[in-house]
């Protein structure tokens, strides 16, 4: 299914949603609908907005292990995004197919390329011109790693001609630094999980990325340390792409927002032991 033919039914849904209530408001009498058949009607037109394939593809990125990792168990991702993903399909009454990833640019192509349905990324406004995003549900920190023998201390001695600094492609921290670090020089590796070993490998000065990652890598090499500060903090959220409506935006931010409330995502974040991750709330 190409994409313009979705977009196509996602508009008629709405403008279906749209006759729905306005014949609500219109009709008296003459053998009214149902309360429970339009609340049916009005949840599968949602669900067409979501998933027009009737199967909705959560783009999956196990390139942040806070979010999403494997299951040793069982080959299969687990984590905070698999579990929401998991809900909102129940909640749209629809199949859900993880569409898996490594990298936090690979998740957002599959948005943007009409590969996944939603998917879960750090909020940035270069990817909020495709992509709607809801308010985050988990903030992470971004560190920076280096060689014990290293001089660099502080962040500021980061952003200094000569210095390259590892970052994992298309990641939350790359578009960050890309606009950030006007002397320093961005080396980009593939992958966030591969940003340790290429720093090492290169023989790059800093390492960039999510704290828990860098410093599980760290335990493993040795002979490195984070600094004292952090340099940002990521904000993690849901997106789906503007070409579904502001209508799709606001149930899923509303989706979001009621997952926050309910504990939902502080018990999955403490289901997966993840530390050193927060529940965003309302002001963030």
């Amino acid at each position: 299914m190409n994409k313009p033919s979705i977009e196509k039914r996602r508009s008629g849904v709405f403008k279906t949603l749209a006759a729905l209530m306005a014949s609500s408001a219109v009709l008296s009498v003459p053998v009214p609908t149902p309360a429970v058949a339009q609340t049916k009607d009005a949840s599968a037109s949602i669900a067409m907005v979501f998933a027009p394939s009737g199967t909705l593809r959560a783009s999956i990125n196990l390139g942040n292990p806070i979010l999403a990792s494997l299951d040793p168990a069982t080959g299969k991702p687990v984590g905070v995004s698999v579990d929401l993903a998991t809900e909102f399909a129940k909640r749209l009454g629809v199949p859900l197919q993880l569409v898996v990833v490594k990298s936090a640019g690979e998740s957002v192509e599959n948005v943007n390329q009409d590969k996944a349905d939603i998917g879960f990324f750090a909020v940035d406004p270069k990817r909020g011109q495709e992509i709607a995003f809801t308010k985050p549900y988990v903030l992470i920190e971004g560190f920076y790693l280096v060689r014990d023998a290293s001089p660099i201390t502080t962040n500021e001695a980061v952003d200094q001609p000569g210095v390259t600094v590892a970052v994992g492609k298309g990641s939350a921290y790359d578009l960050f630094l890309t606009r950030e670090l006007h002397h320093a020089t961005i080396v980009r590796i593939p992958t966030s999980p591969a940003v340790v070993q290429g720093f090492l490998d290169q023989h790059l000065d800093v390492a960039a990325g999510v704290k828990q990652q860098l410093e599980k890598d760290a335990a493993k090499a040795g002979g490195l340390r984070l600094l004292d500060q952090r340099f940002m903090v990521i904000r993690q959220a849901m997106g789906v792409p503007k070409t579904g409506g502001d209508e799709a935006a606001a149930y899923l931010s509303k989706f979001v927002e009621d997952m926050k409330a309910s504990g939902f995502v502080a018990a999955s974040l403490a289901r997966h032991h993840i530390a050193g991750a927060e529940v965003a709330n309302n002001d963030e």
